[in-house]
């Protein structure tokens, strides 16, 4: 066993043990394993362990591992599960937004309508939808991306009407909580901002993705109502 299968498994188990603190099933939670930085190879162990969801955030070095593994499946003890999928989860400049269209699944930073647009007029005919997260600025930090959440849900609203994409939900990064409560709190914003969006009934689908949680934080996003979880740290190690 690899360090890398190692981790997954531990990471896995923190999740099935956070979703039964929480009374929730393990399955309505997805882990998406944070690839930056790591190469290919890295990815394939994973990918060996039946990790098929990867996230991310330099748009050159993702499409260089997307090109590499193209060809590669996931698989559990040999036998296939399904072809691996590719989130984009960093900044997302109008320049990348071609190489992001044509590359990726999903794109969970869209924070502003003029990239959705370019994402929308850039997917090539052929491929499925971009599956889309507005990123929101759940506790107003400075230097994080993030439309504003009183901005959200017009902006999920227009965002939902493009050709080329189908909204799944929302993202958050918020800052490092001191504890499990003060992290709750944090995420607690997010999902109440989650279900308010779902509750006008104003979108063309209910959201269904909320995406928000890291390596220290999973338990207390988890309680809250996360997802999906982005892991990188706990299962490829320090970067």
């Amino acid at each position: 066993m690899t360090m890398i299968v190692r981790n997954l498994q531990q990471v896995r188990d923190r999740i099935t043990t956070a979703c039964m603190a929480a009374g929730r099933l393990p399955d309505s939670v997805r882990l998406l394993a944070v690839s930056k930085t790591f190469g290919a190879a890295a990815v394939a162990e994973a990918a060996s362990d039946g990790q098929q969801a990867f996230g991310e955030n330099y748009i050159a070095e993702g499409v260089e591992k997307i090109r590499a593994l193209r060809d590669l499946q996931a698989s559990r003890q040999g036998v296939p599960v399904g072809a691996l999928q590719w989130h984009c989860i960093g900044p997302v400049q109008s320049n990348k937004t071609r190489l992001v269209a044509e590359h990726f699944d999903w794109v969970q930073s869209v924070d502003r309508l003029k990239i959705a647009q370019r994402l929308s007029e850039q997917r090539p005919a052929g491929l499925p939808p971009l599956q889309i997260c507005i990123q929101v600025n759940t506790d107003g930090g400075g230097n994080k991306s993030g439309v504003a959440p009183e901005e959200a849900h017009a902006l999920a609203r227009d965002v939902a009407q493009l050709p080329g994409l189908t909204l799944r939900g929302i993202m958050s990064i918020p800052e490092p909580a001191d504890d499990f409560v003060s992290a709750c709190a944090v995420h607690a914003r997010a999902k109440a901002l989650f279900d308010e969006i779902n509750a006008r009934g104003d979108l063309p689908a209910l959201l269904d993705t909320l995406s928000m949680g890291m390596t220290a934080d999973l338990e207390a996003a988890i309680h809250s109502g996360s997802t999906m979880v982005r892991v990188g740290t706990a299962i490829f190690g320090k970067r």
